[in-house]
């Protein structure tokens, strides 16, 4: 995987901005930079509660992750100069970026294509070619934490039961999850389009919980996402319902805020769903929070029939082989598979694009756990889990760099799918 040699950690495969640049000018950054006055996020933490506090007075809390320390932006002075108070620790917070393998849609429509009303991944995960349109999904939410999501899409907008930004301030923003990138409102689509514009998803009767965590260039700090996570867990408690989180994002480098936050959000019941990433074909190319225990990284298939199955795509990223045959899930395993290579789905325009990437495979999946979870409603996440893993069994992968008979390292247990 790709590392930059900046402090922040690059996504897997960056996508570029496909609208001009907001705020100050290039030329106000480079100053910035120069002077060591650029800010960036960083994670402080104390055993001595008064140092914390008094940290906490002198820079400010961006997010308060309470026996975790807290979030907060800084210079390189403010840093160096924390670093050395033996009473407090201090580390830059890595950056997520969207899981997609092009820095711009394969295509872009205006309008809706109607032989593209079921696209292949939907007929694929139906496993019906003839599928016209889909069901299923009521009662259960599925929180897309992206770029953010066109909530007025008419194939979306009935579905929207929450709108909530976590980039703008230190505070979660109600009623705002503006989608500039077109990201997030892809994989809203693929998930949950209810058909009203013409688009069906995978679970067309779910309900949309919307949540900005990246910035409209495709990227965000972890602690964004990590407190975006724990709030789906507190809302699913608070408000008695089920949730499947899809986080089609990631980076190569372990955040400790969004691992604490996954399990937090698995121990109250919410089903996470994450993309494998795209630096494959590679062993050990998984990328986090897919990588965790907690999380059910998708790997992406393509279009294409091979030994008589869907082929994984090289892009998708592998988990370690020595993993493979146990059917077991454990840290860097690659789980199950699904549609992810040149996928047509809602675009933030209030139309129609086609993108490929795991970012693409993982709303499938997560539309397929809720349409699981709505027909089992009853089911504890970790039943819905393993329903999706025994419907994986039955569609062994045989076609990919990596793939073979039974659980392997490139595409997890299979191809899991309604029937």
């Amino acid at each position: 995987m790709k590392k930059s040699a900046k402090f922040i950690t690059t996504a897997m495969l960056t996508a570029t901005l496909l609208i001009p640049a907001m705020g100050v000018s290039a030329n106000g950054d480079s100053v910035e930079k120069a002077n060591g006055n650029e800010k960036f996020r960083v994670l402080v933490d104390s055993a001595n509660q008064k140092e914390l506090k008094n940290a906490k007075n002198q820079y400010g809390v961006h997010w308060d992750f309470e026996n975790e320390g807290f979030t907060t932006n800084m210079n390189e002075k403010q840093f160096e100069a924390l670093q050395k108070n033996k009473n407090i620790t201090v580390e830059k917070v890595p950056e997520y970026s969207i899981d997609e393998t092009s820095t711009e849609p394969l295509a872009q429509y205006s309008t809706m294509a109607a032989s593209q009303s079921t696209p292949w991944g939907i007929k694929a995960i139906y496993n019906n070619s003839n599928l016209t349109q889909t069901s299923g999904g009521a009662g259960i939410n599925i929180a897309v934490l992206d770029t953010g999501v066109n909530v007025n899409h008419a194939d979306l907008a009935n579905n929207v039961e929450q709108c909530k930004d976590f980039t703008l301030t230190s505070s979660i923003t109600n009623g705002t999850c503006t989608d500039r990138q077109g990201h997030g409102t892809h994989v809203a689509g693929s998930a949950l389009a209810n058909g009203n514009g013409g688009l069906y998803g995978v679970a067309p009767q779910s309900d949309l919980w919307a949540y900005k965590v990246l910035g409209d260039d495709g990227s965000g700090s972890s602690d964004d996402i990590a407190t975006a996570i724990r709030h789906v867990a507190d809302q699913a408690s608070a408000l008695n319902t089920k949730v499947v989180i899809n986080m089609s994002l990631g980076s190569p480098t372990e955040s400790s805020l969004i691992t604490s936050a996954v399990d937090y959000a698995y121990n109250k019941g919410v089903l996470v769903i994450a993309a494998a990433g795209n630096s494959g074909p590679y062993q050990g190319s998984i990328g986090f929070p897919g990588a965790l225990k907690n999380a059910v990284a998708v790997a992406a298939l393509e279009n294409v029939i091979q030994n008589g199955t869907h082929r994984v795509a090289d892009f998708s990223s592998r988990g370690y082989s020595f993993y493979d045959g146990d059917y077991s899930i454990g840290k860097y395993d690659v789980e199950i598979s699904a549609p992810g290579a040149a996928v047509y789905s809602s675009w933030y325009t209030g139309g129609y694009a086609t993108l490929s990437g795991t970012s693409m495979a993982s709303p499938h999946a997560a539309g397929l756990a809720a349409k699981v979870w709505a027909a089992n409603p009853s089911a504890t996440n970790v039943q819905v889990r393993a329903d999706l893993q025994n419907r994986a069994k039955s569609y062994d992968i045989l076609s990919g760099y990596g793939a073979g008979y039974g659980d392997d390292y490139a595409s997890g247990f299979g191809f899991a799918r309604v029937q």
